[in-house]
């Protein structure tokens, strides 16, 4: 790679607030009340995508689509719950 000149951008970095004001610290409980929606919301699809394989759809009709969504999504509440329900019975 002689002679050759790269550029990698730097990773964008989320503009830190001052904890010590208090609008810094109303700022930075928002972020946190965003932050655990966040990982609710998308912890499932993470699921459905890895676990289960479901990247693209397989049917042209949105009927179907939407019914092995609907399974998957159902799968993923309880692979997500594993550990609970085993806990239970055992």
């Amino acid at each position: 790679m002689t002679g050759l000149l790269t550029e990698i951008s730097a990773r964008k970095r989320r503009t830190w607030v001052d904890k010590s004001t208090p609008m810094g610290a109303i700022m930075d409980k928002l972020e946190q009340a965003k932050a655990r929606i966040r990982a609710k919301v998308e912890h499932p699809f993470r699921v459905i995508k890895r676990q289960f394989g479901h990247v693209k759809v397989r049917y042209r009709g949105l009927a179907k689509n939407t019914a092995q969504l609907h399974t998957l999504f159902a799968l993923s509440n309880l692979w997500m719950a594993r550990h609970r329900l085993i806990g239970a019975m055992g």
